[in-house]
């Protein structure tokens, strides 16, 4: 899995748009592999992010689970820690 996509469901506070956007937005950076494209496939590439941004939030929306949901700020501190393991820092 691309390492800059993030895990978005069941987070107190939920998702935004603007988060799943950015996932879009890195999802079909790392399928096309472009990080900017040209202006010939741009409308194509901006369709792509939209239409997995929507996609993205209707699934997101219609899960469900009994577990508690997730703190943002713990969440970050446990993958900053994991990090700082892997890599030394």
């Amino acid at each position: 899995m691309c390492r800059n996509i993030k895990i978005l469901f069941n987070f107190d506070p939920p998702v935004t748009d603007d988060e799943i956007r950015a996932a879009s937005l890195q999802f079909v950076r790392k399928i096309t592999g472009f990080n900017k494209p040209s202006q010939a496939n741009e409308a194509a590439f901006l369709a792509a992010i939209d239409e997995v941004a929507t996609s993205s939030s209707r699934l997101l929306h219609s899960l469900a689970t009994n577990a508690p949901p997730k703190n943002r700020e713990e969440e970050a501190a446990k993958a900053k820690a994991r990090s700082a393991e892997r890599f030394g820092a």
